[in-house]
């Protein structure tokens, strides 16, 4: 019989918020694989449970996700757990969760808090619709593709960012997306909780003057849909309507859907190309 995986959230911040299953889990599991062992010896103590302790994170996971899975087979039962929040986001905890359904070894998840949920929630910016990115790539190439795509991004967008490259990280956004409405979050349910929320040029100024403390979480507004629409709308009418028509003739679509799309882009009917327009 092979052991259990369980990826088991833990506290962000107030250790209070842990569940109770959690701690049920903490108790009754063989061993504890964790991101950091100092960090989880703490949450341990705490609540008074002895476990061993195995380390697991970024730099060495393939060597001990090896020795993970040979544990589990051998029927032993592994809570892991990261240093604050769910294992799996911006940490390796999925890599173990992918090899065991290669091996078709049980897993199951006590959740806990997570970071940018409460993040977007106390930012007070819509909640409708959002994504998470994490940490931005420290690669100038992928870091560039990042923040190309969030120039048009209607839904509100969440990151993870350290202290030290948090004004940069302002500054870079803004010069891409413009200066929206954001929040930076830090230290979440713990003593020092703050939450500074405004434009992006307004943000930036504030840590330029204080320097930032503690990990932060950055939710950025999305854009506006109906100002999206104006500037490709304006981009369009710098063509003329045959000019546009060919374009996408060219590319192979009929004339008649042809027209149908440009209608589309212009924010114009169908009835006013063909009305408006010559169209041959």
């Amino acid at each position: 019989m092979y052991g259990t995986l369980y990826i088991c959230g833990t506290p962000i911040g107030n250790l209070n918020d842990i569940t109770l299953r959690a701690l049920e889990v903490l108790k009754t599991c063989d061993l504890i694989a964790a991101e950091d062992t100092r960090n989880t010896l703490k949450l341990l103590n705490h609540f008074g449970i002895q476990k061993p302790i195995t380390s697991y994170h970024e730099h060495n996971k393939f060597v001990k996700g090896k020795e993970i899975i040979e544990k589990l087979k051998s029927g032993i039962n592994i809570a892991l757990v990261t240093d604050a929040g769910m294992p799996g986001i911006s940490d390796p905890g999925a890599d173990i969760v992918r090899l065991c359904q290669y091996e078709n070894i049980p897993f199951t998840s006590a959740p806990g808090p997570t970071a940018f949920s409460t993040a977007v929630v106390l930012s007070g910016i819509d909640t409708r619709r959002f994504i998470f990115e994490g940490f931005m790539s420290l690669d100038k190439k992928e870091r560039e593709i990042t923040l190309k795509l969030i120039e048009k991004e209607t839904r509100t967008v969440i990151f993870y960012e350290a202290p030290h490259r948090l004004k940069n990280t302002l500054k870079d956004i803004l010069n891409h997306a413009g200066n929206r409405q954001a929040a930076c979050v830090r230290e979440i349910t713990k003593k020092f909780e703050e939450v500074k929320k405004g434009t992006l040029e307004e943000l930036f100024e504030y840590y330029s003057n204080n320097e930032p403390k503690g990990e932060f979480v950055i939710v950025l507004a999305g854009a506006d849909i109906n100002e999206i629409k104006k500037e490709e709308i304006s981009a369009w009418e710098k063509i003329s309507v045959e000019e546009h028509i060919k374009k996408y003739t060219l590319s192979g679509m009929s004339e008649k859907d042809a027209i149908k799309q440009v209608a589309k882009d212009r924010g114009v009917s169908k009835r006013d190309i063909y009305n408006n327009f010559k169209i041959h």
